[in-house]
């Protein structure tokens, strides 16, 4: 059967086409191999070393070495928290005057609690003639001993 002009135009059309494909496809696979030979030279160079043995050897031991590190980190974390814990971390101040006649509001109630609300609550009454100091342990928000109005008030704008 004889082909016709056009069918065979059209055959050495779509062959000159998917050369053409095939020839751009070519070029961008030696771009690509000869960015990875770029990057596998710079591998090479970096670490001295000549075979990819080697090269995987020491990536392993670079990772063995952080994944090693980043251990302690965690350790040294949870310490930390645990640390973190017992400082003082919570604060409350309440400024009052003890006395009607005697103004100045000098006189104060300081909680210091830590994350647990544990700590000391410490007052000062302060007069004409002298200052008092009290202090109070506290456990979990509460004192055995009997706490005024303004070291309660302390508490709760500390634990607040």
């Amino acid at each position: 059967m004889p082909l016709d002009a056009s069918a065979l135009s059209i055959g050495v059309g779509l062959s000159f086409a998917a050369v053409a494909v095939l020839a751009v496809w070519l070029a961008l696979l030696q771009r690509s191999e000869a960015g990875l030979r770029r990057r596998l030279r710079g591998m090479l160079d970096e670490s001295g070393t000549t075979g990819l043995d080697e090269v995987l050897a020491d990536q392993a031991a670079r990772i063995d070495a952080l994944a090693a590190r980043a251990d302690g980190q965690d350790t040294l974390q949870r310490q930390l928290q645990t640390a973190n814990r017992l400082a003082l971390q919570r604060v409350g101040v309440i400024r009052f005057n003890p006395f009607q006649d005697r103004g100045g509001e000098q006189s104060f109630a300081i909680a210091l609690l830590d994350h647990a609300g544990t700590g000391i609550v410490v007052s000062s009454l302060h007069g004409r003639t002298e200052t008092r100091l009290f202090a109070k342990q506290i456990t979990d928000g509460k004192s055995a001993i009997t706490l005024s109005d303004e070291e309660q008030q302390a508490i709760r704008a500390a634990l607040g």
